[in-house]
């Protein structure tokens, strides 16, 4: 299904994977434990916007197919 707002949101999911592959390394690289911890929350706030993208595409790929189907 080709939809600009599904794609956005497929676009955002990328850059949210592609931050998270980022902060790992960080993570991986951090000595302090201070650090660390603030590495570890910014990987659970983007968790949290990755789910929250999920969970819109979700309700976006119903109506859509919703839609589609009303119209048949």
């Amino acid at each position: 299904m080709d939809d600009p707002y599904l794609n956005e949101l497929r676009d955002d999911f990328e850059g949210y994977s592609n931050q998270l592959k980022k902060l790992k390394k960080k993570l991986l690289k951090a000595k302090s434990s201070e650090v660390q911890a603030k590495i570890i929350k910014q990987i659970d706030s983007i968790g949290t916007k990755m789910e929250n993208n999920q969970k819109q595409s979700v309700k976006v790929t119903k109506s859509r197919i919703k839609e589609i189907k009303s119209k048949k």
